[in-house]
């Protein structure tokens, strides 16, 4: 269960149980939902398309989040479970002709399966060990996909049909980003829900105590090797999921943009917005999906006084992301989500310190 402010004080179990306890954060949640439902109407398709692949890094970070944050397990494989999701909802639904949610649904317990797999090493490996195991499953999942021809038919990429359910198909490309918006809002708010009140369940809690102690937690009772399994499988199925919509948003499928790099991306996204926190998971994608459109922005409008900005394009942005990271192990290593804390804290106790 999340801390408590200071001065909060709760009298019954319903009041403690509340996800939110003060006014202000009903009000914050208000301004939020209003600024979600005017979004689309006010951005154009160039910034909404950004948008909508900040809600798809969400869904991902979360999952990824709730592995690393929450139960202390590193995992350097989330592209590769990612590319999972992302070429069996391709199979699922234009090969097999499944309709689009249950091919979704299909690569999601697909991705889990699989996370669950290369999570074995897990019950045996800690730290930089299970790094390099989960490296090893993103190597081996890259190199499946990128020498099976039978995923792509020898083509290379898969092309999937435009995202359908119910009878409603996503429409042309003037009306095409709002469509998705909706549906990767409905998504990402249903993930984020859905793991905040997982840690408020005795699984959640357990997640939490295998992170801390493993060997206290096997004391009272928690079977580490069940909780380690399940979190590489829930994890892992949300990260097949943000896989899957970015295969049907894209609408083709390519080794490519599932890579290392995708992995590296989603840990430094958690590292940035903050381990262990749901709300550090939605922070951190924000910020590093907005970074390299920043740079770009800042690289070509300095382009004519500094052009080795725009030269060195790809070099700027990888130094700045290896910056970022630096200075929030250093500065604030509990991210964006412990500093949004510390500012909610000084407006609400000024004039006084604490």
């Amino acid at each position: 269960m999340a801390a408590t402010a200071t001065g909060i004080h709760h009298r019954t179990y319903v009041s403690e149980l509340r996800l939110r306890a003060t006014r202000a954060e009903y009000f914050r949640l208000g301004l939020l939902t209003v600024l979600l439902l005017v979004l689309p109407f006010v951005l154009d398709n160039y910034w909404l398309s950004q948008v909508n692949l900040i809600l798809i890094a969400v869904i991902g970070a979360v999952g990824l989040n709730i592995l690393v944050g929450y139960t202390g397990q590193i995992s350097l494989g989330q592209g590769g479970f990612m590319a999972v999701g992302a070429y069996s909802s391709a199979i699922f639904s234009d090969r097999i002709g499944l309709p689009t949610p249950l091919a979704i649904i299909g690569a999601v317990l697909l991705s889990a399966a699989v996370g669950t797999f290369f999570g074995l090493p897990g019950l045996r490996l800690k730290g930089l060990y299970l790094a390099i195991a989960t490296l090893a499953s993103q190597m081996i999942i890259e190199f499946v996909i990128r020498r099976w021809s039978w995923l792509t038919e020898g083509h290379g990429y898969l092309n999937v049909d435009r995202f359908e359910v119910f009878g409603f198909k996503v429409g042309a490309r003037a009306v095409f980003e709002q469509q998705w918006y909706w549906i990767l809002l409905i998504l990402a708010a249903l993930t984020v829900i859905s793991a905040r009140n997982l840690f408020r369940t005795g699984l959640g809690r357990s997640f939490m105590a295998v992170r801390d102690q493993d060997i206290a937690a096997e004391a009272i009772g928690v079977n580490v090797a069940r909780v380690k399994l399940t979190a590489f499988a829930i994890s892992s199925g949300f990260v097949g999921l943000a896989g899957a919509l970015t295969a049907h948003y894209s609408e083709v499928v390519s080794w490519e943009k599932f890579t290392l790099d995708v992995s590296i991306l989603y840990l430094a996204m958690i590292i940035v917005g903050g381990l262990g926190s749901i709300a550090g998971a939605v922070y951190g994608a924000i910020f590093m999906t907005l970074l390299p459109e920043v740079i770009r922005q800042v690289a070509n409008a300095m382009s004519s006084s500094m052009p080795f900005l725009t030269d060195q394009l790809p070099a700027v942005r990888n130094a700045t992301f290896g910056l970022v990271i630096i200075l929030f192990l250093i500065i604030e290593p509990r991210g964006l989500d412990r500093i949004w804390q510390r500012m909610k804290e000084y407006i609400r106790f000024w004039p006084f310190r604490y």
